[in-house]
């Protein structure tokens, strides 16, 4: 599973200015319940099966003091099906004050989870299942136990988001070009999907065999729903149905020939958004009009890291929208850049050593003080004290080692 640029994939390929999320207190509970190693097929029920938790011997990147914070909950996505990958979702807690990571433990038996995200009530995490035949899997985080999982209908899915109203995962099917649409259950637990479109125009941008989609997000007034395609060089806006969870599309947003838009991410206002392109190594401005879902994208701008293959990967905006920074997994840094005119212009700062190899994910704690970021080829989560005030970022200490680590997921 591979654009034409980058690398295959890896399963064939404080609280003053920042906005407060969910708080999940305490850390895994080590228990030994079996549940199926792969997604189930779509006709298979979402039972609620548990699974393995292994504890982990590994000590924290930096020791806490008796003065800390309580710890928080962190998880980190794999791929379990390559050579020195993990075994399935990695358990671990931080310190929001030092930054320092300490592992808990493994929840196993979760096929290649390399891609994390939570319900809005902070109960339930759900995971993509990067294979062929894709699924995504929901566990409920008060123990640790698998709720089931479902087929996301394509090949590879490599993003999902729960839609703000907490009632629809949205998918994206990397190799197939598909995103897919599944129901949420009061438990938490996945249904039967509600529908599965495939990017079938326009045609694949130069050097793409298909389609690619790369991620499914929803705007922030939550009207309408954006998925960003690699293969096509296209975003494309649909509307979901709030009762029937089905898709329609209203809009097309396309980037130059060759661009490979990759991750999009809203200013808070929600009248502009950032596309990171991963294939010509550029960042764009676009303009959002929330009633129509059009989405307009404007010049292509600079990465920061010079002329040589990057691949940035993905983009974080500020919740009181003055900074944004982007992570570039070929010069293996963090670019920091100035929101300025209400979100219309993104000013390029500087760029930091990320302190690994190949960024492909990056998350804020919840009060955004931290920032964390999954070095795939180096297995290691690097940590970030962010300023407040200035934006930058400074290493908290040595990065923490996880099995090609994919995705961080700090709660």
């Amino acid at each position: 599973m591979s654009s034409g640029a980058e690398p295959a994939r890896g399963t064939g390929g404080g609280w003053s200015r920042r906005r407060f999320v969910g708080v999940l207190a305490g850390a895994a509970v080590v228990t030994t319940v079996p549940a199926p190693a792969a997604p189930r097929t779509e006709s298979a029920k979402a039972t609620t099966a548990p699974t393995d938790v292994t504890p982990s011997p590994s000590a924290p990147v930096t020791p806490s003091t008796a003065s800390s914070p309580t710890p928080r909950r962190l998880f980190l996505g794999t791929y379990t099906s390559v050579d020195g990958g993990g075994k399935g979702i990695g358990l671990s807690t931080y310190d929001p004050a030092t930054g320092g990571i300490t592992a808990t433990g493994t929840l196993t038996k979760i096929a290649d989870p390399s891609y994390l995200a939570v319900h809005p009530n902070g109960r339930t995490l759900y995971s993509v299942n990067e294979r062929q035949e894709g699924g995504v899997t929901a566990v409920r985080l008060a123990d640790n136990r698998v709720l089931g999982a479902r087929s996301t209908g394509g090949a590879g899915p490599c993003h999902l988001s729960v839609h703000p109203s907490g009632r629809w995962l949205l998918s994206a099917n990397y190799t197939s070009g598909s995103v897919a649409v599944h129901p949420i259950g009061a438990s938490g637990a996945l249904g039967e999907r509600t529908d599965l479109v495939t990017h079938s125009s326009p045609a694949p941008g130069p050097g793409q065999e298909g389609p690619h989609a790369h991620q499914f997000v929803t705007s922030p007034d939550g009207g309408h729903v954006l998925a960003v395609d690699l293969g096509t060089d296209t975003v494309y806006t649909y509307r979901l149905a709030p009762s029937k969870g089905t898709l329609a599309e209203v809009s097309q947003a396309h980037t130059r020939p060759g661009a490979g838009p990759r991750h999009l991410t809203f200013h808070p206002a929600g009248r502009f958004a950032y596309l990171a392109n991963e294939v010509d190594n550029t960042v764009v401005v676009c303009a959002y009009d929330p009633p129509s879902g059009r989405l307009t994208p404007g010049d292509p701008q600079s990465t920061g890291t010079g002329e040589g293959t990057n691949y940035p990967a993905q983009l974080l905006v500020t919740s009181d929208g003055s900074y944004a920074y982007l992570a570039n997994r070929g010069h293996n840094s963090l670019t920091r850049y100035a929101v300025e005119a209400d979100g219309a212009r993104l000013r390029l700062l500087d760029t930091v050593p990320v302190g690994g190899d190949f960024p492909r994910h990056i998350a804020f704690s919840p009060d955004e003080g931290l920032l964390f970021a999954a070095n795939q080829r180096s297995g290691t989560v690097s940590v970030f004290h962010v300023d407040e005030q200035s934006g930058e970022l400074r290493l908290a200490g040595a990065p923490f080692a996880s099995p090609v680590a994919v995705c961080a997921l700090p709660l």
